[in-house]
């Protein structure tokens, strides 16, 4: 299968970008979470030999895309949905089936409220309709025992590619995904961060410029207004944004559909690739739970 890696300028930044399949073909855009490398391979693959041409990309300071400063971001949450809709017309796939995963699920969901003409169907992965910080009270949070384990866990010196891969293992442990998947990943993004500098790992690994980014105004109470054919797809065993929250998504946007993968934590299972690509490429308003 043809897979190329480059980078496309859209919205005035740089993305990199990974294209798997035929360029003539539909397309589906892979908003990353924060690195293209949250999408795994599998599912990718999966979708490209079902006909679609994927093209998974880096969000802002993370992977090949424009890095400046993580702990100061000069751009809003809202910019992130700007570039989705950018990189979409500057790939000639207009409209795009738009996907995104944890943070990139929240970049995705306005950029199908902002943009709505780029992009025909929406997917969201292991997100949730508000923006990193307190949930709203109605919508469970993180699992504070997980968490309290998780970020008890040291840093480790990111200068160091193999203790980046052991923490990401040991998170993924406590998260309850596989932690050799997780440390496999993790060296990779490690491979294509453009500095050891910490905040830029984090960055790459955490996510961590989210903690700082303006995610103002809200959307939630605008997700009726989204009228794409839109699939929700979250892991049952999720203890960082639990599955009350891809229930309450599934409701509030109209004719959602929900998939619930039963034995998945936040993490997509390669196992579950052809599952997910199928409700993806399926019209239909089925809800399909395990």
């Amino acid at each position: 299968m043809t897979r190329i890696i480059t980078t496309v300028n859209a919205n005035e930044v740089v993305l990199g970008v990974e294209t798997f399949g035929d360029d003539d073909a539909p397309l589906v855009l892979l908003v990353g979470g924060t690195t293209m490398l949250s999408w795994p391979d599998a599912l990718c693959e999966r979708l490209a030999a079902d006909g679609r041409r994927v093209v998974r990309y880096d969000l802002r300071d993370s992977g090949a895309s424009t890095t400046l400063d993580p702990e100061a971001p000069a751009y809003t949450l809202r910019d992130l949905a700007a570039d989705a809709a950018a990189l979409a017309d500057a790939l000639g796939g207009r409209p795009a089936h738009l996907a995104g995963i944890g943070v990139g699920g929240m970049v995705a969901q306005v950029a199908a409220l902002d943009h709505p003409d780029a992009f025909s169907a929406l997917t969201l992965v292991g997100t949730r309709a508000v923006a990193p910080g307190p949930a709203d009270d109605d919508l469970p949070d993180h699992d504070q025992a997980t968490m309290n384990r998780l970020f008890g866990h040291p840093m480790p010196d990111w200068s160091d590619r193999e203790a980046v891969a052991d923490f990401a293992a040991a998170g993924a442990e406590i998260l309850g995904d596989d932690p050799v998947a997780a440390r496999a990943i993790a060296a990779r993004i490690w491979d294509r961060t453009p500095s050891t500098a910490p905040a830029v790992q984090m960055a790459n690994q955490l996510g961590m410029v989210f903690s700082r980014l303006d995610c103002a105004p809200r959307w939630r109470e605008r997700l009726a207004e989204i009228k794409l054919p839109t699939l929700v797809v979250h892991g049952r065993r999720d203890p960082f944004f639990p599955v009350g929250n891809a229930e309450a998504l599934a409701r509030e946007i109209p004719g959602a559909r929900l998939l619930v993968l039963g034995e998945a934590a936040t993490a997509i299972p390669d196992a579950a690739a052809g599952e997910i690509a199928e409700a993806m490429l399926t019209p239909g308003q089925r809800t399909a739970q395990q």
